[in-house]
């Protein structure tokens, strides 16, 4: 296999020399931080490119989620997935919030609707689904039960940058959504986040509490956080901005790849494609079947000792890190298809560099087991 150790995602990176004169211009206007020209600018960008009205940039995804759930002044009971990353429930518990988990849908991962009413109560408040690795959510029939108890969505869309369904952005769907623009996802600033809100009004709180709360020099509102990008990352993400549609082309192209050459083999299941969705290929999981001669962990072992170092997304489950375990909804019988799951996902390295003669070696070892 490959001499070079290949990762699931690498950071997509644009030219050194494009970079500078932004690095010039934050030297010369000495603005580093707290809303400066660059990130005014991608604010704007953003919204043009995704197609949505308002959006606040933060630090991280995770101080994005902890503050959107403070924006809508979640309390109580979160329902939520226990197949996502530890940002997810932490945030809730950062809030004083208990994670509800429900389990996912067998075909998509995701929190399967109709799991979801048995575990309303009356001190649900929210429910927090997660459009993971970038595959939309069933949006419909979760705003129908949230409508029908009168319940706020906050969606985790870490993966979701640039997702589409039939009516445009799936970030317009939900009271909020909460991207992640960390290093290793499609969209970067290296480290950073945002907030996408339907309506000034909640853009201004927004804005308010991921600065301390402040409204004026001497006002302070709110107990707010300190969550704002600098300019930096701002600028950085101006720059990735550019070169976005390029970087989502060379993912589609190694999804192609492995789906095509992973079709014949047995015990190897990828999820469905994007169909009538627009896609990021953010992700590629594989579910490793009983049916395939080893098992999700050997080959694992057997791909990390040969150079390829995927990741066991989400392994173990959110659920059963000691902080949730106690948790009733956290025991596993009532959680069997994320359990299922979380012995089988393996998501193999995807990132617009990666050579195609990768993938071939790749696909012919999980072939050869």
């Amino acid at each position: 296999m490959s001499k070079k150790n290949i990762y699931v995602t690498q950071p997509t990176l644009p030219p050194l020399e494009e970079f500078i004169p932004y690095l010039q211009q934050i030297w010369d206007n000495k603005i580093l931080t707290n809303g400066g020209p660059f990130h005014q600018q991608l604010e704007k960008a953003l919204c043009e490119y995704l197609g949505v009205e308002h959006i606040s940039l933060f630090t991280n995804g995770t101080i994005a989620l902890v503050t959107a759930l403070q924006a809508l002044r979640i309390t109580g009971e979160v329902i939520t997935t226990p197949h996502s990353f530890v940002a997810t429930s932490h945030s809730l518990l950062w809030n004083g919030i208990k994670p509800v988990f429900v389990d996912i849908d067998q075909d998509t991962l995701n929190l399967d609707p109709e799991k979801i009413e048995a575990a309303i109560t009356p001190q649900t408040t929210a429910i927090m689904p997660v459009h993971c690795y970038g595959h939309p959510c069933d949006v419909e029939a979760i705003q129908k039960i949230a409508d029908n108890y009168n319940l706020k969505v906050i969606y985790d869309a870490a993966h979701a940058f640039g997702v589409q369904d039939q009516s445009g952005s799936i970030l317009a769907h939900g009271d909020l959504s909460v991207l992640s623009f960390h290093a290793t996802k499609v969209f970067n600033t290296f480290e950073g986040g945002a907030i996408v809100c339907p309506d000034a009004k909640t853009k201004v709180r927004i804005d308010q509490l991921k600065n301390f709360g402040h409204v004026g020099e001497v006002t302070v509102v709110a107990p707010g956080i300190n969550g704002k990008m600098s300019e930096f990352n701002a600028a950085l993400g101006l720059l990735q901005l550019k070169y976005i549609d390029q970087a989502l082309a060379g993912r589609k192209k190694i999804d192609v790849a492995y789906r095509e050459r992973l079709k014949g083999v047995k015990g190897i299941r990828c999820l469905n494609d994007a169909g009538e969705k627009v896609a990021n290929y953010s992700y590629f999981p594989i579910l490793v079947e009983t049916d395939y001669p080893i098992s999700r962990d050997d080959l694992y072992q057997k791909l990390k000792d040969n150079g390829i170092h995927p990741r066991r997304y989400f392994y173990p489950l959110i659920s059963d890190f000691p902080m949730y375990r106690g948790l009733l909804s956290a025991h596993r019988e009532n959680l069997p298809v994320a359990t299922a799951a979380a012995q089988k996902v393996l998501c193999l390295p995807i990132y617009p560099d990666l050579d195609i003669l990768v993938v071939d070696e790749i696909t012919r070892f999980i072939a050869a087991q």
